[in-house]
C-alpha cells in the first residue's frame, strides 16, 4: 500500500471517529426547557379564565337572580352596590367562578386548605368554591348587604350538615388558604342546608367556600417531596389527592431552597393514608405533570424525576386528576 493511500485511509478513519463521537454526544444531550415563573403563572390564570362566567344586570333592578352553568343561583340587591361609598346606577358586570372537583381546583390553583385555630392548615372537603365580583366600567364595586348562593348539593355528593362557610385568602406567593367565617346577628357569613341545597350568605365579594375539615383519627405526620431538578415554588406546584375524596385537594405550600424539597410542615397528614402525590408545571403552554401513588409513612420523602413526567392539555389533566381514586 503506497504512502498516499495510507494517509487517505487514516484521514477518513479520524473523520469517521470524530463524526461518530459528535453524533453520540448530541444524541445523549437531553435539553430540558423549564418553565419560568411567568409561564407557570400565566398557565394557571388561563385555567381560571376558562372557568369564569360573565353576567350583566342593571343596578336599578333591585334584587336580581342569576343562574350559573352548574345551576347555582346567585341572588343580590343592586341597590346595595356602591363605588367609593356612593350608590350607583346603570349596567353592572358580574364575574362568577364555581369549582366543584379537584381537577379544576388544581389547574386554577385553588386547593382546599383550611386554617386551623393555631394557624396551621389542613385539608377541607368542599361543597363548592366560588368567586363573585362586580365591576362597573372596569372599577370594582362594594356591596353593603349579603349575597346569597343557593348551591345544589348533588354536585358534591349530597347534603353534609357539618359544612361551614369559609373566606378565601391569597398570599404573596399566590397560595390560597381558607379562613372560617363566623356567623353574626344579621345572618351574613353563614351556611345552612335545606332540601337538596346549601344556602350560603356572603358578606362581600371575593372567594368563598362551603367546607368542612377532613376527619381522620389516625396519627399525623409531615411529608417531603423532591421535584425534578430546576423546579421550585415559583415554577411548579405539588398537590395531594386523598383517595376516596373527590371534592378536596391539599397542597404543599412550603419550599426549602437549601434542600430543594416541598414540605407539608404542619404535620396534618394521616399515617397510612392512601393518596396520590401530583407534580405540575408548564411546558410550551401545556401542563407537564407526574403522579405517584403513595401510602403515607412517618416523615416520608417522595421523589419525582423528569422521566416521570408527561405533557397534556388542561382538559386532559383535569380529567386525569378527576379520575384518580
Amino acid at each position: 500500500m503506497n504512502k498516499n493511500l495510507k494517509n487517505t485511509f487514516g484521514t477518513l478513519l479520524i473523520m469517521t471517529l470524530l463524526f461518530t463521537s459528535c453524533s453520540k454526544n448530541n444524541d445523549d444531550v437531553d435539553i430540558i426547557i423549564r418553565a419560568t415563573a411567568e409561564d407557570f403563572s400565566n398557565l394557571k390564570q388561563e385555567a381560571l379564565n376558562n372557568q369564569t362566567q360573565n353576567f350583566q344586570f342593571n343596578a336599578e333592578d333591585g334584587t336580581i337572580s342569576l343562574t350559573s352553568e352548574k345551576g347555582v343561583q346567585i341572588n343580590l340587591n343592586g341597590s346595595c352596590l356602591t363605588l367609593n361609598g356612593n350608590s350607583i346606577t346603570g349596567t353592572v358586570d358580574l364575574e362568577f367562578i364555581e369549582l366543584f372537583d379537584k381537577g379544576h381546583m388544581l389547574t386554577t390553583n385553588k386547593p382546599t386548605m383550611g386554617t386551623l385555630p393555631n394557624g396551621d392548615k389542613a385539608l377541607l372537603i368542599s361543597g363548592g368554591e366560588f368567586f363573585v365580583n362586580a365591576t362597573q366600567n372596569g372599577e370594582s364595586l362594594d356591596i353593603s348587604c349579603s349575597i346569597q348562593l343557593a348551591i345544589p348539593s348533588n354536585l358534591t355528593g349530597g347534603i353534609d350538615n357539618d359544612m361551614l362557610l369559609w373566606k378565601g385568602r391569597i398570599d404573596e406567593n399566590d397560595n390560597l388558604a381558607w379562613d372560617q367565617v363566623r356567623d353574626n346577628a344579621t345572618g351574613q357569613g353563614g351556611v345552612f342546608a335545606e332540601g337538596n341545597q346549601y344556602y350560603a350568605f356572603l358578606g362581600d365579594f371575593g372567594w368563598s367556600n362551603v367546607d368542612r375539615f377532613y376527619n381522620d383519627p389516625r396519627p399525623k405526620t409531615t411529608i417531603l417531596v423532591n421535584v425534578p431538578e430546576g423546579y421550585n415554588n415559583t415554577n411548579c406546584s405539588v398537590f395531594l389527592s386523598y383517595d376516596g375524596e373527590n371534592t378536596g385537594l391539599a397542597n404543599l405550600d412550603t419550599y426549602d431552597s437549601n434542600t430543594g424539597l416541598f414540605s407539608e410542615h404542619y404535620g396534618q397528614i394521616p399515617i397510612g393514608l392512601e393518596c396520590h402525590v401530583i407534580f405540575v408545571t408548564e411546558d410550551a403552554n401545556d401542563w407537564k405533570y407526574a403522579i405517584k401513588a403513595a401510602t403515607i409513612t412517618e416523615n416520608g420523602i417522595i421523589t419525582f424525576t423528569n422521566d416521570d413526567t408527561s405533557t397534556v392539555t388542561e382538559a386532559q389533566l383535569t380529567t386525569i386528576i378527576n379520575d384518580l381514586p
